[in-house]
């Protein structure tokens, strides 16, 4: 699917054609209303290689000058697996997901704990929680 594909349906996984969905958010003609409907479009944005919509979704203390695409990849499907905080009363959430993607005809996966903050009624993706070290049973002495 790409842009000019209005009526298919979104890549974000929600039942509802791109137009309806992800693209009134990347046209500028609404705002994602939530952490997760952000995180979302933000992966449909990857999808149809959206960098504008990307950087102006990127917090500004964490945003890239550009994005670089990686041509031989292509996103597949997402999964939302948990969200904390985020919604319409809050104004920090975080949102755990997987990714999908094929690579050079190799199936991949990609899984991200994502930050999200609510500044002037928009929300931005900060970036990822920094993953914890495992834990290390302790030695008996």
């Amino acid at each position: 699917m790409t842009q000019s594909d209005p009526g298919a349906q979104c890549f974000c996984g929600l039942p509802a054609p791109y137009d309806d969905c992800c693209g009134r958010f990347h046209r500028g003609e609404m705002k994602a209303p939530t952490a997760e409907r952000l995180m979302r479009s933000r992966f449909s944005a990857f999808c149809v290689d959206d960098e504008g919509y990307l950087l102006r979704t990127w917090h500004p203390s964490t945003r890239p000058p550009h994005i670089d695409f990686d041509e031989s990849l292509r996103w597949q499907r997402l999964e939302v697996l948990r969200t904390a905080g985020g919604s319409y009363l809050d104004t920090e959430g975080t949102v755990l997901f997987r990714a999908h993607y094929v690579q050079r005809n190799r199936p991949g996966l990609m899984e991200e704990h994502s930050r999200f903050v609510l500044q002037d009624g928009t929300w931005s993706y900060l970036g990822p929680l920094p993953s914890l070290p495992p834990i290390t049973p302790a030695r008996g002495r």
